[in-house]
């Protein structure tokens, strides 16, 4: 089992920046892809962002490429999403997740899924 807990979230103006936390912790000697997807009120949960095993290679979506960096730091087990130039439309719930194997990138391939943290942009 691998537990995820998100954090970092909060309330920022348009064009402000913030960074998402999500630590891992449980059985982390196995190495995982892992990935941002986010969630509006009333909308289905949607990619953002993933990062391979290796953080040698990473995906965006299109709406926030350019503008969001995923990254992870294994020695402290730990996924990071970078936002800058943030957008009233990029508010919803972020969630990390973890994929023991990634084929086309799909939801149902992650394992695991922290709880949330809400990231609002007010205009």
């Amino acid at each position: 089992q691998v537990q995820l807990v998100e954090s970092g979230g909060g309330l920022v103006q348009a064009g402000g920046s913030l960074r998402l936390s999500c630590a891992a912790s449980g059985r982390t000697d196995s190495s995982y892809a892992m990935g941002w997807f986010r969630q509006a009120p009333g909308k289905e949960r949607e990619f953002v962002a993933r990062i391979s095993r290796s953080g040698s290679i990473t995906n965006y979506a299109a709406s926030v490429k350019g503008r969001f960096t995923i990254s992870r730091d294994e020695t402290k087990n730990t996924l990071y999403l970078q936002m800058n130039s943030l957008k009233p439309e990029d508010t919803a719930v972020y969630f990390c997740a973890a994929s023991s194997r990634i084929i086309t990138g799909a939801k149902r391939e992650y394992n695991y899924w922290g709880q949330g943290t809400q990231v609002t942009v007010s205009s």
